[in-house]
């Protein structure tokens, strides 16, 4: 192999098969990044020296390599090499300094180690970086929520009457913040409701699972999840949505691999709202097995309020079927008995519902080479064929209400059951 017209020595390509197979052996960039000085092929050296001080950033080695980098001759093609050698950082400087070019210094390193992470603010050159996540507008609003009567009065307990009687939550001492838990079973319009409970606050709107936060270095996920609430507080007023909040937050007892535990203590902390202020940031979280939340998190702080959102009620099951049919061709469809006889379906069940009668319809149609409307007999049939998804996990929470409910915590989902002779 050649390098700008010179054979590149054979040395140099085994090291480099090294370090792809050992990126963290420190000792073999060293050895790598050396080579090529000596090939003069001082580019490809500064970024493995970057990589080394990266995960050394004392590697004196690395430093005194770093120094002959910067003093050695440009390769043909970069920009020109400053002629001093700089300084190491805590050394003084020395005569040579002067008139070197801190500039072009920076400009040659300035990609060797790219950030592993970015966080909001400003660049070298003063550009406004962007944040780590996304933060958005949430243009729904709790009227677009069928149904929930119940979830809706828990709501404007908790967050609404407070933000609309600001004198009152003064003189009571309510801030507005803290933590809600929303649980139930899957598919029943949880990220739906916060994303409702945003646009009603018209706050910002920020969602986090766990391969948001969750990164293979150590400390890596606890910073991760430390940007996520500085995002949401720089965004105030802000929903910070935490969805299987139970994965970020599960029981530490359960966990054996330390990097889950710190995330856990990260998150405790982070609610705690320890030297900074989590004034107008309004957290949500959800999960389907509160059982699995770290008993830490549920205490008074944190997630001490709970709504339990069930499958859609008749009103809501209207809505939802209306909502997914209305772009849709239909001809003589009667919602109304749809949503009597779908008792138990969650949202997305009935989401499913609407695709298999709209697949049923177009297969016709192409069978035919005639558009048919989506009819009732095309629902029904569907109905026949997609299952209520829920079942499993009321199966679930039988025991947990039988065995582990001794504090009351799932009273509510109790009464449920008993109403409908599911306990």
């Amino acid at each position: 192999m050649t390098q700008g017209g010179v054979e590149e020595p054979v040395l140099i390509g085994s090291l480099r098969a090294a370090v792809t197979a050992a990126p963290d052996d420190v000792t073999l960039r060293l050895h790598l990044a050396e080579q090529l000085l000596v090939a003069g092929m001082r580019d490809e050296a500064l970024q493995h020296l970057g990589a080394v001080l990266q995960r050394d950033p004392g590697s004196e080695p690395a430093q005194e390599l770093l120094r002959r980098a910067l003093a050695a001759p440009a390769e043909p093609g970069s920009s020109a090499a400053p002629e001093n050698t700089p300084s190491v950082e805590g050394s003084p400087p020395s005569a040579s300094d002067e008139g070197f070019d801190w500039k072009a210094a920076e400009n040659q390193l300035l990609n060797a180690v790219p950030p592993m992470f970015v966080e909001g603010g400003r660049g070298p050159d003063g550009e406004t970086l962007g944040d780590a996540f996304d933060v958005e507008v949430s243009k729904v609003r709790l009227a677009d929520v069928g149904g929930m009567r119940q979830v809706k009065d828990r709501l404007e307990a908790a967050l609404f009457a407070p933000m609309r009687n600001p004198e009152l939550s003064k003189l009571f001492g309510k801030k507005l913040h803290g933590g809600l838990l929303l649980y139930g079973p899957p598919g029943c319009g949880k990220t739906f409701i916060a994303r409702a409970v945003a646009g009603e606050l018209g706050a910002h709107f920020l969602s986090v699972t766990l391969a948001d936060v969750l990164d293979m270095w150590i400390g890596a996920s606890e910073r991760n999840l430390h940007e996520v609430f500085q995002t949401a507080r720089r965004h105030a007023p802000c929903v910070l949505f935490l969805d299987e909040v139970d994965a970020i937050g599960q029981k530490r007892s359960q966990l054996r691999n330390s990097a889950l535990r710190g995330s856990v203590n990260q998150l405790l902390l982070e609610l705690d709202d320890i030297g900074v202020s989590n004034d107008s940031v309004f957290v949500l979280a959800a999960t389907n097995h509160p059982w699995d939340v770290d008993a830490a998190l549920r205490r008074p702080g944190r997630f001490d309020r709970t709504v339990l959102v069930l499958p859609p009620d008749t009103p809501a099951r209207e809505t939802i079927l209306r909502l997914h049919l209305r772009d849709r061709p239909v001809a003589g469809i009667d919602v109304a008995t749809l949503a009597d006889v779908t008792g138990g379906y969650s949202g997305a069940d009935l989401a499913h519902i609407c695709e298999v009668a709209a697949e049923r319809a177009l297969l016709d149609s192409a069978a035919t080479g005639t558009i048919r409307m989506i009819e009732q007999s095309d629902l029904t049939t569907a109905l026949l064929e997609v299952r209520p998804s829920t079942g499993a996990w009321f199966e679930t929470v039988r025991n947990v209400v039988r065995f582990a409910n001794q504090d009351g915590t799932y009273d509510e989902l109790s009464h449920y059951l008993q109403e409908r002779h599911m306990l």
